[in-house]
């Protein structure tokens, strides 16, 4: 469905249902949705949050969005989720490499578990002839520097794009090690909202910005958070502008508003 996460056109969620593993969890979206849309009778939310449901049937949804998208994948969960069998991980991939073949998609796959990513790929990549598909980027959520080491698990992987989210900010973080060694080729950042956010030092979102800067690394500041706005869009400003920068294969694709 179209996306109000400003680095994002489209989520398509083919899993539902997540658990926690780090702090950055503590007061994800996911949880807080998750029972408004089984109350509505959403399909794919009738169980519980920590309730993992595979959604075969949404697979080909991508081959039906015409125009050329980024689309957001597993928003309400996490792809390579232990509970998320590998051969149901590859039927995604098979999806995503079609569509973005046939459609232009570009898909943008954010997990905080790539260790099981990696070993997911160690296993299938004979079946993509050890390329990594086109069109899928992926990213590692580090939400302080104790989780910065999973971006050294992230590397493993040969995506063209790789990418950190590095939201909730919940610590100053330095990437420099893996942006010098060119590890990371895109940095989200953003601030915690909802009645329990935790705040965002703006001076760790500036360090952030300037260390991308200096990489010559796309940076893109996606909120400042807080507990009664999440200040996205046109208040998300650091020094007085606005940092929506994306990796050099965004540049010049056409995607959908």
């Amino acid at each position: 469905m179209p996306s109000t996460i400003e680095w994002t056109d489209e989520t398509w969620n083919p899993v539902t249902g997540c658990t926690r593993v780090s702090p950055g969890c503590d007061h994800c979206y996911m949880f807080a949705m998750y029972p408004r849309l089984r109350a509505m009778s959403v399909p794919g939310y009738a169980g519980d949050p920590e309730e993992i449901q595979l959604l075969p049937e949404r697979l080909d949804a991508p081959l039906r969005w015409r125009s050329p998208r980024r689309v957001f994948v597993n928003s309400m969960s996490d792809l390579f989720h232990p509970r998320v069998p590998y051969d149901f991980i590859t039927k995604v991939f098979d999806a995503m490499r079609a569509a973005a073949t046939q459609r232009g998609h570009i898909f943008q796959v954010l997990t905080k578990r790539p260790g099981r990513a990696v070993g997911w790929w160690n296993r299938n990549q004979d079946r993509y002839g050890k390329v990594w598909p086109a069109g899928v980027w992926i990213g590692a959520s580090v939400e302080n520097q104790k989780y910065a080491p999973r971006i050294t698990v992230l590397a493993r992987l040969p995506a063209a794009v790789r990418f950190v989210s590095a939201e909730p900010l919940l610590g100053a973080v330095d990437l420099r090690e893996w942006l010098r060694r060119r590890d990371v080729q895109w940095v989200i950042a953003g601030g915690e909202s909802g009645p329990a956010a935790r705040p965002m030092d703006l001076d760790w979102a500036r360090d952030l910005r300037d260390q991308s800067s200096e990489a010559g690394v796309a940076f893109f500041l996606k909120q400042l958070g807080g507990r009664r706005g999440k200040r996205s869009g046109q208040e998300a400003t650091l020094d007085g502008r606005q940092w929506h920068e994306y990796p050099e294969p965004a540049k010049g694709s056409q995607h959908a508003a």
